[in-house]
């Protein structure tokens, strides 16, 4: 079994660090319990995600994310000392232990927001598995966004067992990390691939040893245990970078590639599965320093014909790291993509089931062919860096709740609201939990809505706290009863509130709720900017607008559209609404009458929305902050028509957006 602190090198360099409050590694993983043991004393952040909560006993992903900041931040003194335990870390949860998957674009949003923290280095140990390495346009750019702000990715290869790439570990400038056993031989479920033998490296990635939540320990397998451990030695690299002066998390990264050991040992042909080698703490140490640490060596005798060395040649192993055959399972990898499901199953091997590959594209492109050219299976956005620690307005959509807070404020509405006659004589006790009720009982006392914590809500979790205050304060309760009496009508009813818009601006205050969830507390101003999204009626009235505009029109497909284009914004592109870029997209949904005279001209010759783009506007009026919402639309029976692409121009440097100017459009082939 192995022990970290067996790791060839380590303690020669721990000699010389354990790390540096300066350098910043940022985990994105799922929930960390940061209460156990090994984490006393460690400088660690969590910054706020669309995960909530807090890390479960027993959810798969909270263990695979408490595991693998343990490998890092594990203090020396505990049972689970880790690798880089004096670096500053930051907790970016992305994975619940509910949704053990994400997009492309939520993955995308947490690197930015690492990098906006002041990361150095980004541990990714997950990814979604592509046939030939391209990711969508949201991850590429955040992969760039890292390389023009010199930040370093280390992401796992993938627990598919062939030759096959995952994203990001795949994208240029991340450094793609392999899983090898005791003996230096690449697990047989670590992949390789053509990408990977220029930008990928092994490391020890079976049977390692890391906490468990609720204090306790547990060993597991797998590129993603192996991940944080070239992380880590990443980070110890960077702070010796340090101490001589400027630090470049890519320098570390060419180091740790043109130093990596090469394969000596039989694999069969399969010289590939090697990636470009294996880690190398020694002389990737002297590439940078220059200096010389001394080797401490053991051999084995070589099975046959490696990657050009031969059968008697000798090879650094880890110490300690004979294969167990105590501990046999079955490890499971699931990849979600157009709900299939892929089985890698290993009888030698603990790992983490389903943690390897955990986020998937919200694209229907079949993963057993080659990617589309078409962009019409997915919606993209241009982001710019978000200064988020700056921002303090929110434009953000969602679907409005409310919460008690404690038992004793859910029992005295519960005492003051009337009971529900469900027949003639028969009385049953009020139900605070039932909407339609408190509807009923606010529309009659709505000086009681001040009592209630009032919640945004995405898909079911709460978001933000919403707290009116000042002079308006009272009209803004009566439109959250407007609010909730409109969701709580039937879908075909004319007044259904799908969801609602909220303009507010971030106090720095949270509030706890009934749940023990803590949220942090947004303020309207009033209830100018909020909208209810009464979709059946806003889709007619935008019919009507469209017909007075352009005639005739396939109403069918306008409505089609419409919902394409309202749904893709608040399901595939779903935020927080803090940066400027996500108000205006926001925002861009809200005035769905805009966009429904924008669609006209192109639904009008069958066309259908492509993608959304939203980019930094050129043009903005001074001490204004603008944003260009770009729709492209394409024909979807004609591949080769080119598409229409609509601009309009929206800014965002007030409380509630505003859009600029005309809408403009032209063709494009692309």
């Amino acid at each position: 079994m192995f022990d970290l602190t067996k790791l060839p090198g380590i303690q020669q360099l721990w000699s010389k660090t354990k790390g540096d409050p300066k350098i910043c590694v940022a985990i994105l993983d799922g929930l960390v319990d940061q209460t156990h043991p090994c984490f006393e004393g460690a400088n660690l952040a969590r910054l706020p995600t669309l995960v909530e909560g807090e890390a479960s006993l027993d959810g798969t992903m909270s263990t695979h994310g408490t595991h693998v900041t343990s490998i890092i931040f594990g203090q020396p003194n505990s049972a689970l000392p880790g690798i880089a335990p004096k670096c500053k870390g930051s907790i970016v949860p992305v994975f619940s232990d509910r949704q053990r998957s994400l997009s492309q674009l939520d993955l995308a949003r947490a690197i930015e927001q690492a990098v906006s923290a002041g990361a150095d280095i980004i541990n990714i140990s997950g990814g979604q598995l592509t046939d030939d390495g391209e990711a969508e346009d949201w991850l590429k750019r955040a992969v760039r966004l890292c390389q023009e702000n010199n930040v370093l990715i280390v992401a796992a290869a993938g627990n598919d067992g062939c030759e096959c790439l995952h994203v990001p570990a795949a994208l240029p400038a991340v450094l793609a990390v392999g899983a090898m056993d005791g003996l230096g031989q690449p697990l047989e479920i670590s992949n390789w691939g053509k990408t990977y033998q220029s930008q990928g490296i092994l490391a020890p990635g079976e049977n390692i040893l890391g906490a468990k939540p609720g204090g306790g320990t547990v060993r597991l397998s797998g590129t993603s245990f192996a991940t944080p451990i070239v992380t880590g030695v990443a980070a110890l690299l960077l702070s010796l970078q340090h101490q001589y002066g400027e630090i470049d998390p890519q320098q570390v990264r060419t180091a740790l590639l043109k130093t990596a050991l090469p394969c000596d040992f039989s694999l069969k042909n399969d010289h590939q599965r090697c990636l470009v080698g294996k880690l190398d703490i020694f002389s990737a140490l002297k590439y940078l320093t220059g200096e010389i640490m001394t080797k401490e060596l053991q051999t084995i005798e070589a099975s046959g014909c490696g990657c050009g060395g031969n059968d008697n040649t000798s090879t650094e192993v880890l110490a300690n790291t004979a294969v167990s055959n105590e501990l046999e399972t079955e490890s499971k990898q699931t990849v979600v993509s157009n709900s299939e499901d892929r089985e890698v199953k290993s009888s030698e091997l603990v790992t983490a089931s389903a943690a390897e590959t955990m986020y998937t594209s919200n694209t229907s492109a079949d993963r057993t062919t080659s990617m589309p050219t078409q962009s019409a299976n997915f919606v993209n956005a241009s982001q710019a860096p978000s200064n988020i620690s700056e921002v303090n307005l929110v434009y953000a959509l969602g679907t409005l709740g409310y919460d008690f807070g404690s038992e004793a404020r859910r029992d005295s509405f519960k005492q003051f609201m009337s009971g529900v006659a469900i027949e003639p004589g028969i009385l049953v006790p009020a139900n605070p939990y039932d909407a339609r009720q408190m509807v009923d009982y606010l529309g009659e006392n709505l000086s009681e809505a001040k009592s209630l914590i009032w919640t945004l809500n995405m898909e079911l979790t709460p978001i933000y706290a919403i707290e009116p205050v000042g002079t308006f304060a009272r009209d803004v309760y009566e439109v959250f009863q407007e609010f909730l009496s409109g969701q709580v009508q039937a879908e075909d009813n004319d007044e259904y509130i799908e969801r609602v818009s909220i303009p507010g601006r971030i106090t720095g205050r949270t509030v706890r709720l009934f749940s023990g969830q803590i949220v942090p507390v947004i303020e309207p101003e009033s209830p100018r900017g909020m909208y209810g999204w009464k979709v059946n009626t806003l889709v007619g009235s935008a019919l009507e607008a469209v017909r007075t505009q352009e005639g005739d029109v396939d109403e069918q497909q306008m409505r089609r559209s419409l919902g394409s284009f309202l749904n893709r914004v608040y399901y595939d592109l779903r935020n927080l609404g803090q940066t400027s870029q996500d108000r205006a997209l926001n925002f861009a949904a809200t005035n769905a009458f805009q966009a429904a005279s924008t669609f006209s001209e192109a639904v009008a010759t069958g066309m259908e929305l492509d993608s959304i783009n939203v980019q930094k506007s050129p043009f903005c009026r001074l001490d204004s902050d603008c944003w260009d919402v770009q729709l492209k639309f394409f024909d979807p029976e004609n591949s080769r028509r080119a598409k229409k692409v609509f601009r309009f121009t929206i800014d965002v440097s007030d409380l509630v957006p505003v859009t600029l100017g005309e809408v403009r459009s032209w063709s494009t082939p692309y």
